[in-house]
């Protein structure tokens, strides 16, 4: 499959690729390196990466303006996302003006809407999948690309905390770090640096937090409140892990006000409980222990509470809170 996705880059020479809205480090790391990858091996085709700008990701590099034109006898390359209605184009119907449409993504199938489909969804992030792409293919990379599969492979992993972390997912960010002699220290002040607005906010969070007699968690943050602290709507989904190690909690959310979308962002994450099944029936989807939504209001908080507490409530009649069947006599 590798080598099929290769012969279709090397085809084409004008070249669009495009991931997820709300971008995260993982869809960001990948589409800017993938352009940075071909334009490193074919130094004259076109290579566009789209999307959404984010002041907050800024280090990871520049995005370029989407128009007409580069839709012309051109390959679209979709990164990181499951669903057709959650790709970041100023017009899903776009997608249809592309001579050929490849996705390469981790998160469980949901749906098929290119003509080639690359689904592991056994790889941590869509980083290390454009990694092994690189391995197995003539693709060139270079140390600035590598830096940015590097921040992707550790933001989706948090460090290799999640259980989507192999001991190959480890292997292939030690061979990163010694074969382009990466400063990792350095990529770590970028990840994890935060001004003070922020630091206050997750002060907020914690303070705020409501939690169901199940252990489901979650906050709601109006428009208002993100004005107070400075942050805007995507800060409360990017802070969602802070809440991962919370002894009450076996799955946690947040919903954000989006007034410039107006809509609700919700970022969900479990410590077991399978949470994508809820997650699809609202805009949404991901994985079992992560996913996000997306609705059209705070109307439908205690709707989404309620099945996540009851799918909570089911898991803790075979499982122990952490995570351990319960054997019966």
């Amino acid at each position: 499959m590798f080598k099929k996705i290769f012969k279709l880059i090397k085809k084409y020479n004008n070249i669009v690729i495009v991931r997820h809205i709300s971008a995260d480090i993982d869809a960001l790391g990948a589409q800017i390196a993938l352009k940075n990858i071909i334009l490193n091996t074919f130094p004259k085709k076109k290579v566009y990466a789209i999307g959404a700008y984010s002041s907050k990701f800024k280090f990871m590099g520049q995005l370029d303006k989407e128009d007409d034109e580069m839709y012309k006898d051109s390959l679209l390359i979709v990164l990181d996302n499951p669903i057709i209605k959650r790709t970041d184009m100023q017009e899903i119907q776009n997608l249809k003006k592309f001579s050929y449409k490849i996705k390469i993504d981790h998160h469980p199938l949901d749906e098929e809407f290119c003509d080639l489909e690359y689904i592991d969804d056994n790889s941590s992030s869509t980083c290390e999948i454009i990694y092994d792409l690189c391995k197995n293919t003539k693709l060139k990379m270079s140390k600035y690309s590598a830096e940015r599969l590097f921040m992707g492979i550790i933001f989706d992993t948090n460090r290799f905390l999640y259980p989507c972390s192999s001991p190959k997912t480890m292997m292939k960010c030690a061979e990163i770090l010694e074969k382009y002699d990466i400063d990792k220290s350095k990529l770590y002040e970028d990840l994890y640096r935060r001004n003070l607005n922020e630091i206050k906010f997750q002060g907020y969070i914690f303070q705020n937090m409501k939690v169901t007699p199940n252990g489901v968690g979650y906050i709601t943050v109006s428009d208002e409140v993100q004005k107070q602290y400075g942050v805007d709507a995507a800060t409360p989904g990017n802070m969602v892990g802070h809440l991962t190690y919370i002894d009450e909690l076996l799955v946690w959310l947040t919903f954000s006000e989006d007034k410039k979308q107006d809509i609700i962002r919700v970022s969900v994450r479990s410590r077991g409980p399978s949470i994508n099944s809820v997650a699809m029936q609202y805009n949404g989807g991901g994985h079992k222990l992560a996913s996000g939504m997306r609705i059209d209001s705070f109307n439908k908080v205690d709707e989404i509470i309620e099945q996540l507490d009851r799918v909570c409530e089911d898991y803790k009649k075979e499982n122990d809170w952490y995570g351990r069947k319960i054997r019966s006599c």
